[in-house]
């Protein structure tokens, strides 16, 4: 599974990017970011108020239920608007 980080996501984790091969268990992108909050305090710190987290699958914004899949790219980032 490859992540990627925008803006302020990628400053508090430290990353752009990364590959990761989360556990079985995570299904969907609710279990994948409870996951990732897991894995160290950057990542907590850095998803602790996730209603301020956006979430894209292959290219398509996604929601808390939506599944994931090894093979899935998947982009975290602040909400955005236009202008």
């Amino acid at each position: 599974m490859k992540l990627l980080y925008f803006a302020w996501l990628k400053t508090k984790i430290g990353l752009a990017g990364e590959d990761v091969t989360p556990p079985a268990s995570v299904a969907t992108v609710s279990d994948l970011l409870t996951w990732l909050a897991s894995r160290g305090p950057a990542y907590a710190d850095a998803l602790a108020n996730r209603s301020v987290v956006r979430v894209a699958v292959n290219q398509a914004f996604a929601r808390n239920d939506h599944p994931v899949a090894p093979d899935d790219e998947i982009a975290l980032f602040p909400p955005v608007t236009g202008g």
